[in-house]
């Protein structure tokens, strides 16, 4: 048997990691916990981490350039949310194209417009709600802020609509399924399957030295947000993770998959940031402010909805279009402008104080009883979801 060489060896090796990162779906509990950590460190490095202020930063760019807004807004790269969102959906194309797995994905007319109407309602939603399923329900939850609660039964609302909704569209409504056509391996002479993963490698190098310049430019806490976000994107696409099925799941199949990893995370999370806060690193009210009753519980109805016709909530959209689907573009384009012009009506019409305050979990029960609340809560949040699994007692398709 003739010995490898040093080279062989590590080429092998180097080939076996690959495939393990980048050609493997990766397990949903590792990429819930992965998720809860980098959310812990975004919460250290600046804030909570949110997505929908991002979204609403383009959608006054829009509104901006039609001549709507005369207030120039905010400059995208400056902008926090802004870079997580950028970075989210950069790791997800890096892993789309490292995989062989990018490609422009088209969708039917309808599915089209369920994508604009489902963005357009989850931009509303966002408002009311101050913040998406990320910054609305799953920060504000970590940040053990009442409203995130309220959002997340809003959300199973919403869903359990939406399902109704797409259930009474298959009984009457014939679609044309839309055939994909197959492309050949070639494009203007180059082997694409060949080229996605240089182009992958690169925007992983692009993404390393954005951060560098940051940094030298004394912008390091941007740099850093868009490092964390493009993490972010990465996991996501790699275990197809995504806060729609934690809703629509349990309602469509009885599945309680995504509800178990869901639930762990953010129980990581909130331990987490529980200690961070309850040490004073950062300050307890930080990430506090979501309307608590009306506008969370409104908002997480109206976004449910949103996010089932869409096929995508907020921080899936990011990655789904990371991947290619043309049908998630029109829902980021629907959720960026309604977020922007709904913000600007509740603002002028000076109702944004009337959907509600902020409420701190440790203000209401204690720091001692919060933790062991907010524990069996997530707990019974699974047990419910497993219970259906078994019974389908909650399953309407």
């Amino acid at each position: 048997m003739a010995s490898k060489t040093l080279f062989s060896s590590v080429k092998e090796e180097t080939r076996k990691n690959y495939i393990t990162i980048f050609e493997q779906d990766w397990p949903l509990w590792l990429a819930g916990i992965f998720i809860a950590v980098l959310a812990l460190l975004i919460f250290l490095w600046d804030s909570p981490w949110g997505i929908a202020g991002g979204y609403k930063n383009w959608g006054n760019w829009i509104l901006y350039a039609v001549g709507i807004n005369d207030q120039k807004p905010f400059v995208p790269w400056l902008h926090p949310m802004s870079m997580s969102n950028f970075g989210i959906f950069a790791g997800a194309l890096m892993s789309a194209l490292m995989s062989r797995q990018f490609r422009i994905r088209q969708a039917p007319p309808l599915e089209y417009a369920k994508g604009i109407i489902g963005g357009i309602l989850m931009g509303v939603g966002a408002v009311f709600s101050k913040g998406c399923n990320v910054g609305g329900f799953y920060s504000a939850t970590g940040m053990l802020s009442m409203g995130g609660i309220a959002m997340m039964f809003g959300l199973g609302a919403g869903a359990w609509l939406g399902l109704k909704y797409l259930l009474w569209e298959m009984e009457n409504i014939v679609i044309k399924p839309m055939v994909q056509k197959k492309k050949k391996g070639t494009f203007m002479g180059i082997n694409w399957n060949k080229v996605q993963p240089y182009i992958g490698g690169s925007i992983f190098i692009a993404v390393i030295a954005a951060f560098y310049l940051y940094s030298f430019v004394d912008k390091t806490t941007l740099g850093g947000i868009l490092f964390f976000g493009f993490l972010i994107g990465l996991v996501m696409h790699r275990s197809r993770f995504c806060f729609v099925r934690a809703f629509r799941c349990p309602f469509m199949t009885g599945e309680a998959d995504m509800v178990r990893v869901v639930a762990m995370s953010l129980m990581i999370y909130g331990m987490g940031a529980a200690i961070i806060k309850w040490a004073w690193i950062k300050e307890p009210m930080m990430g506090v402010h979501h309307p608590f009753l009306f506008g969370s519980l409104t908002g997480g109805l109206i976004f449910g909805i949103g996010m089932v016709l869409a096929g995508g909530c907020a921080s899936s959209t990011l990655w789904r279009i990371g991947e290619g689907h043309l049908k998630l573009v029109m829902t980021l384009i629907g959720f960026s402008i309604a977020n922007s012009i709904t913000t600007k009506i509740l603002v002028n019409y000076e109702l944004m104080d009337k959907l509600g305050k902020g409420i701190f979990m440790p203000d209401v029960f204690s720091w001692q009883l919060t933790i062991p609340i907010f524990i069996l809560f997530f707990l019974l949040w699974v047990l419910l979801a497993i219970w259906n699994e078994e019974t389908e007692k909650f399953v309407i398709f």
